[in-house]
């Protein structure tokens, strides 16, 4: 339901696919298909005979702060990027936080439910959502933005992220997609020379841990040791830090790179047939750089609606703060379920 600030910030894309929507082929959420792979799975389970002893935190920190090159005093472990935007909400002291949309609306609702008063930029359909740093209030001292953002897909430049920063300002940049992005270009992770950055990371999406919920925060030490100090005692549990330190590891970083090239064909392939419905009205904000597009269609809602009696369950863009009922949200899949579900979406149209 929409809240008194506007769209359902409390809406993903799971709620596409539960219950009822369960037998649905899943394009509404961003999880990665056919994971988490075998030897991960295997890894964690392993890890279950610990579990009498309270969970360790310090090899999988250490091992985050090794797969950026930081110090371990950078790096804070958490349950998911969502408890991160609960931290930041609760344990910064700002006075104007500012979320840049359309993104990820878990950052604002957390600011909300901690009682402060969000101010939004919204990001134009016109300039391809793209960000003018500009449009930012000066006296902003939290900005929060998404690189390569949910939903729109772009990849914004590090450089003008960056620019974003400013003595007393916190800047916040939302990186849980980046590990998709062939090289990982523009990440701002490593960067320790951006004042006020904090950068979050999942490793739910790429994996597929959803269910597991880990993912963490780098920021300078004295950030980290704030939030630390929000969250409550042993926040991840035993198996998700042995798949936090298998996942940032020297095996993992290549296969996920290989999946993110992976990734890009295929979003390549679902953007050739998306083409086609271009006399049908639809339109695709590019270049998209994540692994999920974002399309404008007319009659998007009804279209969505056919989709799911077709059996083809896809993310709905009207809770996302800047978008309406016109907007939908796909997750990028493999070829053969590309193509499924562009004929099924060529009789949604048509109905």
């Amino acid at each position: 339901m929409p809240t008194e600030h506007g769209p359902d910030l409390r809406h993903h894309g799971d709620a596409e696919v539960r219950d009822e929507g369960g037998s649905l082929v899943d394009l509404a959420v961003n999880v990665r298909a056919d994971t988490p792979p075998v030897w991960l799975r295997e890894h964690i389970a392993a890890s279950l005979t610990g579990l009498a002893a309270y969970p360790d935190g310090r090899a999988a920190r250490a091992a985050v702060a090794a797969r950026h090159g930081l110090p371990v005093d950078r790096v804070l472990l958490t349950a998911g990027a969502a408890e991160a935007f609960v931290l930041l909400a609760r344990a910064l002291k700002v006075r104007r936080p500012v979320v840049v949309h359309p993104q990820f609306t878990e950052p604002e609702a957390a600011l909300r439910d901690a009682g402060h008063s969000v101010d939004r930029v919204l990001l134009r359909e016109e300039d391809g959502f793209r960000l003018d740093p500009a449009a930012v209030p000066e006296d902003a001292d939290l900005v929060v933005i998404g690189n390569p953002t949910n939903p729109t897909s772009v990849l914004h430049p590090a450089d003008a992220i960056a620019s974003l920063a400013r003595p007393g300002r916190v800047l916040v940049v939302d990186e849980a997609f980046m590990d998709a992005v062939p090289g990982e270009r523009e990440a701002l992770a490593d960067r320790v020379d951006v004042p006020g950055l904090v950068v979050l990371r999942s490793l739910t999406k790429t994996w597929g841990l959803a269910g597991l919920r880990i993912g963490y925060v780098l920021a300078a030490p004295e950030t980290v040791e704030g939030l630390e100090r929000a969250q409550p005692l042993w926040p991840v549990s035993t198996p998700a830090l042995a798949a936090a330190e298998a996942c940032v590891g020297p095996r993992a970083v290549a296969e996920a790179a290989h999946a993110a090239h992976r990734v890009a064909a295929d979003r390549a392939h679902l953007l050739a047939g998306l083409a086609g419905f271009t006399p049908a009205g639809l339109r695709v904000v590019e270049p998209a750089e994540g692994p999920f597009v974002l399309v404008r269609l007319p009659h998007a809602a009804a279209v969505r609606r056919r989709l799911r009696d077709l059996g083809y369950a896809v993310r709905r863009g009207d809770t996302f703060p800047g978008l309406d009922e016109e907007w939908l949200r796909l997750a990028v899949r493999d070829r053969k379920t590309v193509d499924g579900f562009l004929r099924a979406l060529e009789q949604a149209i048509a109905h």
